[in-house]
């Protein structure tokens, strides 16, 4: 079972050690992440593939082909890096530190929980001191969705429902995976992830070529997300060390959850809803086009700054609690 899922005898000790380097370091540029060259590589087959075909059967079948085509070359790499690296620790004591540095280096790239929680803190801070235009600017290096025209409360708003749908995107799931199968099933998640990040879009352009990632994406982070939105359930009982406000989030996930476009979003996000006191969801307007969402949650009165610290304080004990959960997950895997 080890030999299969993990190349070390304290892969879980790893994962926290992959959780403090991400802590420290994040996405430095000065070291290579493979998130780029993830992004490099879907350019490349996207740039060879969508001239191949012009109508919408043949784009959704190019769509497929380079989905699958993604995933199975970062999967080869990824195997192949593991590979590596577990050899290259058999043969001396420097050359197994060696390639346990490498190893949790690679491993905290799956990682953007430091990314995350330092992004939304910049976005919530600039409204705190009054600069909307900059929190806009900032807001949409994060979201989707057109920030432009934006008010405080909105952007408060897109920074709480990204902060709780990347708690599972960016958190949860990459260590669930790499739970199941070690790095190369991790770093495969990262590429099916970063699909849905660039081609999978609704709009003119991708809705056949992206259909396949979408889908794909939808598929991987379905236990994540609901995952997700238990731990912000525990998350909000450790801070407020009360049973209403956890019950509140309890309650709006199993209402509201299925109130949004994607099936997996909705989940921690109508967990942090409810733990927070405040409605989520509503019309946004993206690449300027108005879509509908659903709304999420129910407004208690909490304005919309109060509530963006107290997701923000939720999602750092999120991010904490899943440490030693996960820890534990992969002890019992091992043995």
């Amino acid at each position: 079972m080890i030999e299969h899922l993990h190349w070390h005898p304290f892969a879980g000790l790893l994962l926290i050690f992959a959780y403090i380097v991400d802590f420290i370091i994040a996405d430095p540029r000065c070291l290579p992440h493979p998130v780029v060259f993830i992004g490099k590589l879907i350019n490349s087959l996207e740039d060879f593939l969508r001239p191949l075909v012009n109508t919408s059967v043949g784009l959704k079948i190019a769509g497929i082909v380079f989905t699958l085509t993604t995933v199975i070359i970062i999967f080869f790499i990824s195997f192949s890096l593991f590979k590596l690296l577990q050899n290259l620790s058999k043969h001396g004591l420097y050359l197994h530190y060696i390639s346990v540095i490498i190893f949790v280096y690679f491993l905290s790239t799956t990682i953007a929980a430091r990314g995350l929680i330092d992004a939304s803190k910049s976005v919530i801070d600039e409204i705190k001191n009054g600069n909307l235009i900059v929190a806009r600017d900032k807001l949409s290096m994060i979201v989707g969705r057109d920030t432009n025209e934006l008010t405080e409360e909105e952007v408060l708003k897109a920074t709480i429902e990204t902060l709780s749908e990347n708690l599972s995107d960016g958190v949860v799931a990459p260590v669930f995976y790499y739970m199941l199968g070690g790095l190369p099933l991790a770093m495969t998640y990262k590429a099916i992830n970063t699909l849905d990040s660039m081609v999978g879009y609704k709009n003119e352009k991708y809705k056949d070529f992206g259909w396949a990632s979408a889908r794909l994406d939808d598929i991987a982070n379905f236990l994540p997300a609901r995952i997700t939105a238990l731990m912000i359930v525990v998350a909000t009982f450790l801070i407020k060390w009360e049973l209403k406000s956890a019950k509140d989030s309890m309650v709006t996930m199993i209402r509201d959850g299925a109130n949004h476009l994607s099936p997996n979003s909705g989940i921690p996000e109508s967990a942090m809803a409810g733990a927070v006191g405040v409605r989520l969801g509503g019309p946004s307007f993206y690449g300027g086009k108005l879509v509908n969402k659903p709304y999420i949650g129910v407004s208690t009165g909490i304005d919309y700054l109060t509530a963006s610290r107290d997701s923000l304080s939720i999602a750092k004990v999120t991010i904490l609690i899943s440490m030693p959960i996960f820890f534990l997950l992969i002890s019992q895997i091992q043995r």
